[in-house]
């Protein structure tokens, strides 16, 4: 009787409340990450701008010391023209050249139209056009410098690689440029001046040129000193290739079109590029003082203008003209160097 009592209260025990159904892995859900917006992916994130700052800070630093001595310096320094002038004097100067480019620039847009209006009156058989005939301002003689020095930086480069490419290829021909270049590469701008005005003036005989004279005796000295840096570099780079790639070469029987195209070129590119650089510097600095003795109308020129001026502004003038030189040359070189990287990205062999 007990058994069946007994029996009959486990019968009546509620069941146990089951456990909660698991979940596969799989089937959970996953947390994804907050949308971000499309301008938020091209924008520097806040660490990246604070370490651009800090890397700022001494550049910025380093500037301001150099102008601080220099405003507290310069009136120390007596000139035949008076005292050195200062930033201030400068900058002064720099915003009155502009204004001078301002002037000319609505002098010629006058010109033009009084012209234009001149000839709407007359047949077509009268009607005559006259280009501008005032003086090239600072910002004119600036262009003019840039025209100049790419010209010669062209022609120096292409001169420069494929002969420097023959002199890494072959060491016959290496040791037989190498003397030329040892002895013409110190050779002074000032030394090669002379040599092209005259070659120049006798080829360039006729009445109207399609370039000034000038303009093409500054380019051919750029182009004279500034090949070396650029050709030196192509035959080390040339030269540096691996032999192993060279010999899989011949196993696959390139021709050497295809094996100066795919193997010498991408192993030789840093180096190339870093000619290139050199020499772009070489061939500003150089245009200079090609272009103070050629007469060519650029920032030489201008700067030997100035010196013969002898004004009371002419040595604000000349130092303006001096920063503008440097700022410029610098702007090329961070221009190659950014070519370079860009060239150089998945060129490797």
């Amino acid at each position: 009787m007990s058994t069946l009592g007994n029996q009959a209260a486990v019968n009546e025990i509620p069941p146990a409340r089951s456990a909660a159904p698991t979940v596969p892995e799989e089937d959970k859900p996953l947390l994804t990450p907050p949308p971000v917006s499309s301008s938020s992916r091209f924008l520097p994130s806040a660490d990246k701008i604070l370490a651009g700052l800090k890397g700022l800070l001494a550049p910025i630093a380093g500037i301001a010391c150099f102008i601080l001595m220099w405003a507290v310096l310069a009136p120390q320094v007596d000139t035949s023209l008076g005292s050195l002038p200062g930033p201030l004097e400068v900058a002064e100067q720099g915003v009155a050249l502009y204004d001078d480019f301002q002037a000319t620039a609505d002098t010629k847009a006058q010109f033009y139209a009084d012209q234009d209006a001149r000839n709407a009156t007359l047949p077509e058989a009268q009607r005559q056009y006259f280009e501008y005939a005032g003086a090239p301002t600072f910002l004119d003689q600036i262009f003019t410098s840039l025209e100049t020095v790419a010209l010669g930086f062209v022609l120096a480069t292409l001169v420069a690689v494929p002969l420097g490419l023959v002199c890494g290829l072959s060491k016959r021909v290496n040791a037989a440029i190498n003397p030329l270049i040892q002895i013409f590469k110190p050779v002074s701008p000032l030394a090669w001046l002379p040599i092209v005005t005259m070659v120049i003036s006798a080829t360039m005989s006729g009445p109207d040129p399609m370039l000034p004279k000038s303009f093409v005796i500054s380019a051919l000295v750029v182009t004279l000193c500034s090949l070396w840096p650029t050709l030196i570099n192509t035959s080390v780079g040339a030269a540096s290739i691996d032999k192993d790639l060279l010999n899989v070469g011949k196993v696959l029987r390139l021709g050497f079109f295809q094996r100066l195209t795919k193997l010498v070129l991408p192993s030789a590119l840093p180096y190339i590029f870093t000619g290139m650089r050199l020499s772009l510097g070489v061939g500003w600095m150089v245009l200079i003082a090609a272009e103070m003795l050629a007469q060519n109308p650029g920032l030489g020129k201008f700067v030997w203008d100035e010196f013969q001026n002898g004004s009371s502004q002419s040595l604000a003038r000349i130092m303006f003209a001096v920063i503008v030189i440097g700022i410029i040359g610098f702007l090329l070189d961070r221009l190659m160097a950014s070519l370079q990287s860009l060239a150089s990205r998945n060129h490797s062999v």
